[in-house]
């Protein structure tokens, strides 16, 4: 990926090809952040061994690491902020009340 990547005005999101994903809670501990962004490393890896090994039983269990992790730096799961504005994770841009900041 070239460039940086692209957020939201108030940091909730990043925009990757024109779709809004929920960017990590910016409230968590810098310790713990980098603990779960290792989990999140480690189990990604072993998403890809299973794969390869064809262990759908180890795939299934990477994956819901990865999902744990996800949840734990606040990419899904509740949403992390506390002003009752919905989630628009994995909304076009375009649909959304984000629209006129991304215009070109």
């Amino acid at each position: 990926m070239t460039g940086e990547v692209q957020r939201t005005a108030d940091g909730r999101y990043i925009v990757v090809r024109g779709r809004l994903w929920r960017a990590s809670n910016p409230g968590l501990p810098e310790a713990k952040r980098e603990s779960l962004v290792h989990e999140l490393m480690d189990a990604r890896r072993a998403v890809a061994a299973a794969k390869r090994s064809d262990d759908a039983k180890a795939e299934k269990a990477a994956r819901a690491r990865v999902h744990d992790a996800k949840v734990g730096l606040g990419e899904r799961g509740p949403v992390w902020w506390a002003d009752g504005a919905p989630d628009l994770n994995r909304h076009l841009v375009k649909n959304t009340p984000y629209a006129a900041e991304f215009e070109t």
